[in-house]
């Protein structure tokens, strides 16, 4: 009876998916939650209906991420680990995000941008365990690749941005002729990396941590957007008041007077009827 269980268990075992062993493939199932997670928030449901604020593109900028994931990489760019996915021409998005955020709010930008955890764990990983780069790499720039292009149609859509890219630079790659094509040759390059298992999981898990920053940097993101829907309802309230007063006056003045020197009421007659 033992053994007929075992038999059928290894059967099924034997037929089930071996388990990834490229770190590309490791890195795309065990971010799955996370990935998931950030897809699904708030922010990129509003994003994606064209509820964008030209004040998030400050405020939640990642221009000082990048800077920082940028620099640790040029520290790093020698390491065994790091020197293959080395790609600045054709990545590096810091002085695109800089354009974008003088375009938007003049030269005194950078003084009103924060988005210091993340930058520091960068700084901590680039210093202590440039491994590490590699997952942020990964989240950032394949993120920018794929999702980040469709957010760059919406936006300019939805903030009326100029067709030649004006306010958009970030968006654009211009080292990069096919993002298909160079998306695999980066996965390839961090497929090729040799590393042990128990390093490929940590990577996968500072992945994971990588996704928790955005998803930081996106519920500040919803707090300005929070906060800028109860500035409008404030500042509108006086006049939505004083448009309702104003359709609802006559009404009001009508009954009362038809109740006055008639036996009718308008009690059942509905308002919108008028």
């Amino acid at each position: 009876m033992v053994q007929a269980f075992i038999s059928v268990l290894l059967s099924i075992l034997n037929r089930l998916p071996p388990s990834p062993t490229d770190l590309s493939e490791m890195l795309a199932e065990g971010t799955k939650e996370s990935h998931d997670r950030a897809e699904n928030c708030q922010f990129v449901k509003d994003f994606l209906r064209g509820r964008i604020q030209r004040e998030l593109f400050k405020v939640g900028s990642l221009y000082f991420v990048y800077s920082a994931l940028e620099e640790e990489i040029e520290k790093n760019k020698d390491h065994p680990h790091i020197a293959p996915i080395y790609f600045p021409t054709e990545l590096h998005r810091h002085e695109a995000l800089a354009r974008d955020l003088e375009y938007f709010y003049g030269e005194d930008w950078e003084s009103q941008v924060s988005t210091k955890p993340y930058v520091d764990r960068i700084h901590e990983v680039g210093e202590k365990d440039p491994v590490l780069l590699v997952a942020h790499s990964y989240t950032r720039y394949m993120g920018d690749l794929s999702g980040g292009q469709i957010l760059k149609k919406v936006a300019q859509r939805a903030l009326k941005l100029p067709p030649t890219g004006e306010g958009l630079n970030f968006y654009y790659f211009e080292g990069i002729h096919s993002h298909k094509s160079f998306k695999q040759l980066y996965r390839s390059r961090m497929n090729e990396l040799e590393l042990q298992t128990d390093t490929k999981e940590r990577i996968i898990d500072e992945s994971n941590r990588a996704f928790g920053f955005n998803m930081m940097v996106r519920q500040q993101y919803s707090l300005i957007m929070q906060r800028s829907c109860r500035e409008v309802i404030s500042t509108s309230a006086p006049t939505m008041l004083q448009k309702w007063v104003r359709e609802n006056l006559f009404f009001f003045f009508f009954k009362r007077e038809m109740n006055k020197y008639t036996n009718a009421t308008l009690q059942t007659v509905p308002m919108n009827a008028f």
